[in-house]
């Protein structure tokens, strides 16, 4: 070689070893970025091959893939039990035989899952799936009119219940037999004395069954438009809705985990409800994509939480809603750290809450997402950014047609230009998130229901003709390409003319040393345009309300129209079963003294945050009283 050879390849090795420097210094997040870029590739290409294969490849043959792969693999851990692989395909062929031989079962049928998080009701959702058969997953919560309005809405042929929910299905069983619907109850023997049009399907029924193998012409009429679940949004605002989740959408919300980096050998607890995406989508199927372990708990307990996390050697955890705070309202350990949770995967994370958690419990990193159970966009925070739900993707962006619309909160709808067109809003500022319908991005909508369904449609927005998702979430992207949640359409309410986003009023208030929780929402005043503010809050344990040191915050923190100008203390907050704040009942009952037992507050510009008598009620209503 050459003199000048050297120098140039000299200079070459010089480039390459600076490169990373170089494009650090650029954009700090590149290693991340490039991660990222090559997970979505690499699941790209797979979800591709999923979508293009003949026969067509369910999350079912994913799981029988994975016992073919380890069957002797643990799958499922619960309390003192624990179950391989092998053991969960065994106990579904049984089941699936039972069901068919006894409840009549057969593809196409719609079955009704009404019970909550236990072994049996994977072993049961997996028959179902060997039989061709689509699952309703109905929340154990609700009673008499929601429930019948959740089995009907979607078909449902049959409803399988556990025992201690007979009471409930018994309150409802008139009208389940005029519709001819066929209803089983779990028990561990046949029952003596049964309640008539209600069927027992025992332990010994289903064991006696054989456990081989079920022919896959049995559920030969599948295919990747097949709705595979009906999951019911939460109810917050009204009767839950029945989304319809078909197989291509369970196997891309299933890829959560590998996106976040979740590997084969992690260990996943799951104490989620299992009705819902998040424990159902994201936990289970997803642990069967990845072909890891689920610790499996009923329901969640703050107490338990970390005392199961060291038992189990979990990895991964999954969060949604107020759940962080929950553990970091818990009494402090010197043990909080001893654990080998590496990875939380969910949503609904606050930024105050972010930060707590992670000084106290240590180096875990947290996966931040954002998407609706029917929505047809989501976006994922790959960087870890605090307060963030997602970040911008050039792959994300190619596939999906996203953008965030100006939106008047008064009239509650998309601001329109003179043409009749949505505005796009500029960086950094607040919109409504859309979502263009494609068939890369397909929106199911809800069973049964066309009218809802064409109400999160809106049509027309740029050009005519078009047709996007309404998310019906305000959100906000940086320039960096952030993305922040901001508030839902129906929360943010308007106010001496200016918007109120009730997350930012209820971040406020919980830096108030004697509050631990709030929830706020807006209240119709007689003879005022808008909804005035007011805040339900649950105070710390052996506090009482400090009504100076409240108002000194929102004085200082938040302008004037965002004060809340009531307040109400109630032991603990009603949340749905997702643990999302319930805001409708409470707005209903507005600042009536006389419609609850609760103390209530009111902020008087001179005095602050003074009791509220049945008189101030009166005066303010009347307007003797100007707000």
């Amino acid at each position: 070689l050459t003199f000048n050879m050297y120098v140039l390849l000299y200079t070459i090795l010089a480039g390459l070893a600076i490169l990373p420097l170089f494009l650090y210094l650029r954009n700090p997040y590149f290693t991340q970025e490039l991660r990222y870029t090559v997970t979505c590739i690499l699941l790209g290409l797979r979800i591709n091959r999923i979508k293009r294969s003949k026969p067509f490849y369910s999350m079912l043959d994913c799981f029988l893939d994975k016992v073919k792969k380890h069957p002797n693999k643990q799958f499922i851990v619960f309390e003192k039990s624990s179950y391989t692989y092998r053991d969960v395909d065994k106990q579904s062929n049984k089941l699936a035989r039972a069901l068919s031989q006894h409840a009549s079962v057969k593809e196409g049928d719609t079955v009704a899952l009404f019970m909550g998080n236990e072994p049996m009701y994977v072993f049961i959702w997996l028959a179902l799936a060997k039989l061709g058969c689509t699952a309703a997953l109905l929340n154990y919560n609700i009673r008499s009119k929601s429930l019948l309005h959740c089995f009907t809405c979607c078909g449902t042929n049959v409803l399988l219940a556990a025992s201690e929910l007979r009471g409930a299905v018994e309150e409802v069983l008139p009208t389940l037999r005029e519709q001819s619907v066929r209803v089983f109850v779990l028990g561990e023997e046949e029952e003596k004395c049964v309640t008539e049009g209600v069927n027992t399907l025992s332990s010994s029924r289903i064991q006696q069954a054989s456990d081989q193998p079920l022919d896959a012409q049995l559920r030969s009429k599948v295919t990747l438009k097949s709705p595979a679940l009906y999951i019911y949004t939460s109810g917050t605002t009204g009767l839950p809705k029945a989304a319809v989740i078909t197989q291509e959408r369970l196997y891309m919300a299933s890829s959560m985990q590998a996106i976040s980096g979740v590997a084969s050998d992690d260990v996943i607890y799951i104490y989620l409800p299992l009705y819902h995406t998040a424990g159902f989508m994201m936990g289970l199927t997803g642990a069967i994509e990845r072909g890891n372990t689920v610790v499996l708990r009923r329901k969640f307990s703050a107490s338990n939480f970390w005392d199961d996390c060291r038992k189990h050697k979990v990895t991964v955890i999954q969060y949604i809603g107020e759940i962080m705070r929950y553990l970091c309202n818990s009494p402090k350990k010197d043990n909080d750290r001893h654990h080998k949770v590496r990875l939380a995967l969910g949503n609904g994370l606050r930024a105050d809450t972010w930060s707590e958690f992670l000084q106290r419990f240590g180096d875990i990193r947290v996966c931040e997402c954002y998407g609706a159970t029917e929505g047809n966009v989501g976006f994922i925070n790959y960087i870890g950014k605090v307060g963030a739900i997602g970040k911008e993707h050039f792959l994300h962006k190619a596939n999906f047609s996203y953008v965030l619309i100006q939106y008047d909160t008064e009239r509650e709808e998309p601001v329109k230009d003179s043409r009749g067109f949505c505005i796009k809003v500029p960086k950094g500022e607040t919109g409504l998130l859309v979502a263009k319908i494609t068939a890369q991005a397909p929106f199911s909508g809800y069973a049964n229901n066309q009218q809802q369904t064409d109400r999160k449609k809106l049509r027309d927005v740029f050009v005519k003709g078009d047709l996007y998702f309404n998310s019906g979430d305000l959100l906000r992207i940086d320039h960096e390409g952030f993305v922040y949640f901001m508030d839902r359409i129906g929360d943010t309410f308007r106010w001496k003319g200016e918007n109120v986003a009730t997350t930012e009023v209820t971040e406020h208030l919980i830096m108030v040393e004697c509050i631990e929780e709030a929830n706020v929402y807006g209240v119709k005043i007689p003879g005022h345009e808008g909804r005035v503010g007011m805040a339900t809050i649950k105070l710390k344990d052996d506090m009482e309300f400090d009504s100076k040191a409240t108002l000194e915050h929102v004085k200082t923190s938040l302008p004037s129209y965002a004060r809340p100008r009531f307040i109400r203390i109630q032991n603990s907050l009603a949340v749905t079963g997702t643990f999302k704040h319930m805001k409708v009942k409470l707005a209903e009952e507005g600042f009536n003294p006389a419609m609850m037992q609760d103390r209530l507050y009111y902020l008087e510009d001179s005095k602050g945050y003074i009791p509220m008598t049945q008189e101030m009620y009166h005066s303010i209503s009347d307007g003797k009283i100007h707000l």
